[in-house]
């Protein structure tokens, strides 16, 4: 595996239920996700994460050689932030195998100027926690979301899996309105919307309400490709 790898694993005496692979965005490392990591991985989803593809090509290459490892258990999710999410796509359109599902997570739409590193935390997300977790991170890359980066087109047309989408509404660096028009016209795609969410959306604020939606997509996930209802509200 490779080694600049986090991962997480399901509690002990539990059978895996499936694998998440993380690509992370601007600026971060794969152990960002660990509070994302550990809450998947106690309802039994194993959780590899990886770097910023935009600054190491390198990551491609092993995601793609994890989501052929067959001793990893299925159904196999590639999930993408920020830039991420940019190259999860691209991986799933050039048809690697291995992908039963893919998660983007503020796909970006346009270049952004934080101008200040409080104006990006501030952009990023409103959890206090995590504001924290960045600021002292030394391995995180202050002033990335400035950086201009050669992303690949966005060919959600060539995606053969399912998609969940996740959008913070008050994404600022890759506005809501930008990035429903990005998603519109692709049936395969399930766009799912947080109130007063920020751009990193699965460490943002509502980050358990984002993983539920992660495990309950999951779950359908596991019954089929066509993602049947487990649960209806009727009310």
């Amino acid at each position: 595996m490779p080694t600049s790898l986090s991962s997480w694993n399901e509690p002990k005496g539990l059978a895996a239920r499936g694998t998440l692979i993380v690509l992370a965005g601007r600026g971060e490392h794969g152990g960002v996700y660990e509070r994302f990591g550990r809450r998947l991985a106690f309802d039994a989803y194993r959780v590899l994460a990886l770097g910023d593809p935009s600054a190491d090509p390198s990551v491609l290459e092993e995601a793609a050689e994890l989501l052929a490892d067959e001793t990893l258990t299925g159904p196999k999710v590639l999930v993408g932030s920020d830039t991420g999410a940019r190259y999860a796509a691209h991986l799933a359109a050039e048809q690697t195998p291995g992908i039963d599902a893919l998660i983007l997570a503020g796909l970006p739409t346009a270049p952004w100027v934080a101008g200040s590193w409080d104006a990006e935390l501030e952009a990023r997300t409103a959890c206090p926690t995590h504001q924290g977790r960045l600021t002292n991170d030394p391995d995180f890359r202050r002033g990335s979301l400035d950086e201009a980066s050669d992303l690949p087109e966005l060919r959600l047309d060539l995606v053969r899996a399912p998609v969940l989408a996740l959008h913070g509404a008050e994404d600022t660096i890759s506005p809501l309105d930008q990035a429903l028009s990005a998603y519109a016209g692709f049936a395969g795609v399930r766009t799912v919307t947080f109130n007063s969410g920020r751009h990193d959306v699965l460490n943002d604020a509502l980050h358990r309400t984002a993983a539920a939606t992660v495990v309950l997509f999951l779950e359908r996930l596991r019954l089929s490709a066509e993602l049947p209802l487990i649960a209806e509200d009727l009310a």
